[in-house]
């Protein structure tokens, strides 16, 4: 078997003979499932980013969590080969390539696993780590009127993928990441275990998976934690012209008690202009309604302000009860009166109210261009300098795509975790969601996306990126803080050849020793 990994690396011939050495390689894995040598220049050598494009040696469809163990312990035996695990592709700086390695496509393992229970009578539902969230809010709704309690905006995501980030929406601020809401793992490790881990259950290595950028294991199965789903929702959107105004309401909401409060909180910013993707044209929920940039005062500045609000319900609620509580909630706050759209939708409807978009996107071949998007967590106490800087001049003008911004509660979120955030209770999730053409426009909009980086180290702010993508050890370094060394040690324990993950660029690839 380590002869055919080598004739593949080393034959100056190697693509030609390509088809028939991944051939040798599966018979000598005894794998269950497949591998495809077609893919070098196909789906995984590329990701939704469209920035780069790295060739990897083969494309792995695994039957299961033994075949990947089998693919890991293979490439532990050889001195160069790494191995990447590919959910849905959607990593915007090629995290989820191995260039010259071994890319695992998740997505063949769906199906593995979904197994609904209880503990303690509170519901549970187990899921493979390669199931897309879309699929597992539809079934776990439809079978047993239960949902996961947190989400991320799009879930044509997979479970293993955001649980190695963090995974945030708007129902963050009360549950907490997805990260929060996982209570049991199997992972393989970079050993070729397959482990099975909890918080009292090989601790270490459940809490390094989880926002470890798949750098200590790879989410096999997952166990999730589920609440009852409403029927409804009460969808809204409010404006603002003043940034000050639109921060105090936005944290007074995620501060409240549950009944309190709204059950989703975002917000975005846009550009005070009839610019349809970036401006007036972008907020209102349908066709049908309609921006009257008559009522914005004429103090406004260059961008505007958008808290985006749900309410739930269920189909028995009095129509009139679900008004008045939510006019009750609306009466607190200081948006800008006459500019607010709503509407009622189902409650997955709701939840996947990206996938309209992503169609449409798709109809309107925009969907594949290039997606040089930048996230960030920045602290309370710098946002109003992020905004006078990069919202109200270095991107005023919009960045043909949405730009979130809302609140998230640290306290929601476990510090044994891998994942690095500001200081501070009340932190700011900020992403630039830019749609491109190819071509020197996004050479630029990436040089953008470093200045604000750059500017935001410079001035001394608070922050972190979301989705991290840096070049070199010491930018990892100021990442992780004083959690370096905690990541550095879970990696020696975990992977200590450096074989998992290699697009993160966080660790070089050792030899055997």
């Amino acid at each position: 078997m380590i002869a055919c990994l080598g004739r593949i690396v080393h034959d100056n011939d190697a693509e030609s003979k390509l088809d028939d050495d991944v051939s040798s390689i599966s018979k000598s894995l005894d794998l269950q499932g497949s591998i495809e040598s077609g893919c070098v220049t196909g789906l995984a050598s590329k990701d939704f980013g469209g920035l780069y494009s790295v060739k990897p040696l083969a494309l792995i469809k695994p039957s299961g969590a033994e075949d990947i163990a089998r693919v890991v312990k293979a490439a532990s035996r050889t001195s160069h080969l790494t191995v990447a695990a590919r959910g849905n592709g959607h990593s915007i700086n090629g995290q989820a390539m191995a260039g010259g390695g071994l890319v695992i496509d998740m997505r063949s393992t769906e199906e593995n696993h979904f197994k609904f229970f209880k503990i303690n009578g509170s519901p549970y539902i187990d899921v493979s780590g390669g199931a897309l969230w879309e699929d597992v809010l539809t079934r776990c709704v439809s079978l047993f009127g239960l949902a996961p309690r947190s989400w991320t905006d799009y879930l044509s995501l997979t479970v293993g993928g955001t649980l190695s980030n963090a995974g945030v929406s708007g129902q963050t601020f009360r549950h907490g990441p997805q990260t929060s809401n996982v209570t049991e793992l199997d992972v393989v490790t970079g050993k070729g275990e397959i482990t099975v881990c909890s918080e009292s259950q090989n601790s270490e290595l459940f809490f390094g998976v989880l926002g470890g950028l798949g750098q200590f294991g790879i989410i096999t199965r997952a166990r999730i934690k589920l609440q009852p789903a409403p029927d409804m929702v009460r969808w809204i959107r409010v404006v603002y012209s003043e940034f000050e105004e639109f921060t105090r309401d936005a944290e007074f909401l995620v501060t409240q008690k549950e009944s309190e409060s709204f059950d989703y909180v975002e917000g975005f910013v846009f550009s005070n202009s009839d610019d349809p993707i970036n401006g007036w044209p972008s907020v209102p929920l349908d066709p049908d309604h309609e921006f009257n940039p008559a009522h914005i005062p004429q103090t406004a500045g260059s961008v505007l302000y958008c808290l985006e609000l749900a309410f739930h319900y269920r189909n028995s609620d009095y129509p009139s009860t679900v008004d008045t509580t939510v006019s009750r909630l609306l009466r607190r706050l200081a948006f800008v009166g006459r500019v607010k759209f709503q509407a009622d939708v189902s409650y997955v409807e709701f939840l996947l109210r990206v996938k309209r978009a992503e169609e449409q996107a798709k109809a309107n071949c925009i969907w594949d261009s290039p997606h040089p998007w930048l996230n960030l967590f920045v602290s309370k106490s710098d946002i109003v300098d992020f905004d006078r800087t990069v919202f109200k001049r270095m991107v005023k003008n919009g960045v043909g795509g949405p730009m979130l911004i809302y609140p998230l509660l640290r306290s929601k979120w476990d510090n044994r975790t891998s994942v690095a955030l500001p200081e501070g209770e009340i932190f700011y999730i900020v992403a630039l969601l830019r749609f491109v053409p190819k071509g020197p426009s996004v050479e630029k909009l990436v040089a953008q996306n470093h200045e604000i980086v750059n500017w935001c180290i410079k001035e001394g702010l608070d922050f972190k990126l979301y989705l991290p993508h840096y070049q070199s050890k010491e930018d990892w370094k100021r990442h992780f803080g004083n959690q370096w060394t905690r990541f550095v040690e879970r990696k020696a324990c975990f992977d200590p050849m450096a074989i998992l993950a290699p697009g993160q660029k966080i660790f070089k690839r050792t030899h055997q020793s």
